[in-house]
């Protein structure tokens, strides 16, 4: 185990190297989001440094700019998101945990309904091949339903494109769709913590240390995502027990928005236009089925719950772990609430998708 950790540590290093990593080009990419968040901030608009960088790097994308935002540069800040949700654990919220059982009902069902809806709209109005509609409609897992996927024989560039146009719709129409229906604003200053000048410099330093002890705890219990659960549980473990009290400084959110929604804008680098286009296009279609879905969802589980709608879907809404609980720390939402359903939802979908497969797929 120690050795895997060794060579995976040491892989890491390497594609950071200059002759792996296209320093030139990522920091092209960095300065666009950058500009996307400004504009989004000068606007007023939701959540400004993930939503203006994703959008300012899907547009250089669409126009083939030369960016790029490598795989290696997501793993210290997936630990970082990690930390920063594992803080939104509190004694309090273990307790509320027991009231959690109509969401949790709400949210298989939610599961179940969405990805039918779905699967359906890839395998009839898009026209793709029952193994690529059926881990492309799945609400969630995108790394596992591609994996998974090809290997049951689907297409799994086009399964990878669908779900990362998936989360991209999602985060960046979410927000705005709460801001248009309920009033709550998601403004450019989040309404958590202090600046980092601000903080006392231990708390740094326990933000540091779970990351890392997390990353090594995430590894050796081989858990799914393990850079951001293994973090997440170890941040959850010395916030439950008292040990600190830390919360995430204000940069250290706002950079960790500015590089989560320039490396999803520049997962559709390289794509000819046509492509990016076409995938979007499908893709909006089932994003609006989606979000339907989430909206009856939220507002039918608030009615029989303690929670209310804007909570639920952001509990409920397919839009990737770590943005939706972004969003959920921008609007003072319970944190610990909102990862624990998107955890749920993932593993439901990592658990059920292949067996399902199997006792659906037509005969041949």
């Amino acid at each position: 185990m120690a050795s895997e950790l060794v060579t995976a540590c040491r892989s890491w290093v390497r594609k950071l190297s200059p002759a792996a990593f296209p320093y030139g080009r990522f920091l092209a990419a960095l300065l666009i989001g950058t500009l996307g968040g400004w504009v989004f901030v000068r606007l007023g608009l939701p959540l400004p440094w993930m939503l203006g960088s994703m959008t300012a790097c899907t547009l250089a994308a669409l126009l083939r700019a030369p960016i790029a935002a490598p795989a290696a540069v997501r793993p210290p800040m997936t630990m970082v998101i990690g930390v920063m949700l594992g803080a939104g654990f509190t004694p309090q919220v273990i307790e509320s945990a027991t009231h959690w059982l109509p969401t949790l009902l709400g949210l298989a069902g939610f599961v179940v309904v969405s990805g039918a809806a779905c699967v359906a709209y890839f395998r009839r109005v898009a026209g793709f091949d029952v193994p690529t509609a059926y881990f492309s409609g799945m609400p969630g897992g995108l790394v596992e339903m591609v994996i998974v996927g090809e290997d049951k024989g689907g297409d799994a560039r086009t399964i990878a494109l669908v779900h990362s146009a998936r989360i991209l719709l999602v985060v960046l129409t979410l927000p705005f769709l709460i801001w248009l229906t309920s009033g709550v604003s998601v403004g450019a200053r989040p309404q958590f913590g202090v600046s980092v000048f601000e903080t006392p410099w231990i708390d740094e330093v326990w933000l540091v240390a779970t990351a890392v002890v997390g990353g090594l705890v995430g590894h050796y219990l081989r858990l799914p995502a393990r850079l951001l659960l293994g973090p997440m549980l170890v941040s959850a473990a010395v916030h439950v027990l008292g040990w600190t009290r830390f919360v995430p400084a204000v940069e250290v959110v706002t950079v960790a928005q500015l590089v989560l929604g320039t490396t999803i804008g520049c997962r559709f680098a390289g794509l000819a236009p046509r492509e990016i286009i076409r995938i979007l296009v499908l893709s909006l279609g089932s994003t609006v089925i989606l979000l339907a879905i989430t909206f009856a969802f939220a507002a039918g589980v608030s009615r029989i719950s303690s929670y209310d709608q804007v909570t639920l879907l952001l509990a409920y809404s397919p839009g990737g772990l770590a943005e939706m609980s972004l969003v959920a720390l921008s609007l003072g939402i319970e944190v610990a609430f909102v990862a624990a359903h998107h955890i749920i939802r993932v593993f439901l979908v990592m658990i059920a998708a292949a067996p399902v497969f199997a006792l659906v797929r037509p005969r041949k």
